[in-house]
């Protein structure tokens, strides 16, 4: 069996998130999502949360697992008996980072291979920092996010 990981921290799960992971359960026979934290990147939702939208997001998809972690990506692939990485690639500024990670993930995981889709042309524009931006001054952002993230999003913000 196939496994793959895709690790990102869905803050929030976008449609182009979502378009690869479909794109992803078409090859694989099983996808992880991982839902991680980063300590770059400062989060208004939960990671719970963040994990449980993720979820009713990709229901439709039977071949895939969503599920968080606090670890380096390595040690939960490892954890997970995979060996596949999968990353998106939107932009050219994309390619230079996530080269960057394949390098280091290469030093600390040798066995294990990174692979890149690219999403649908037509939603490679969309980034969740974009998405926030928008939300966090009561835009609509129902084009770039299923309605459950497009709620959670208003809820989360309408404090603020």
């Amino acid at each position: 069996m196939r496994t793959v990981v895709y690790p990102g921290t869905f803050n929030p799960i976008t449609n182009g998130h979502t378009d690869l992971v479909e794109r992803a359960a078409r090859i694989f026979d099983h996808v992880i999502v991982a839902v991680g934290t980063s300590t770059q990147k400062a989060s208004r939702m939960s990671l719970d949360q963040r994990v449980a939208l993720c979820r009713t997001v990709l229901a439709h998809l039977p071949n895939v697992e969503v599920c968080g972690f606090t670890s380096l990506l390595t040690d939960f692939v490892r954890s997970r008996s995979a060996s596949l990485i999968l990353r998106g690639l939107r932009t050219v500024a994309d390619f230079e980072y996530e080269f960057q990670l394949v390098g280091m993930n290469r030093v600390l995981a040798p066995e294990m291979e990174t692979v890149f889709l690219a999403p649908a042309e037509n939603l490679a524009y969309i980034s969740s920092t974009l998405v926030r931006e928008i939300a966090a001054y009561g835009g609509d952002i129902s084009k770039f996010v299923a309605p459950p993230v497009a709620a959670a999003m208003r809820a989360e913000f309408a404090g603020s």
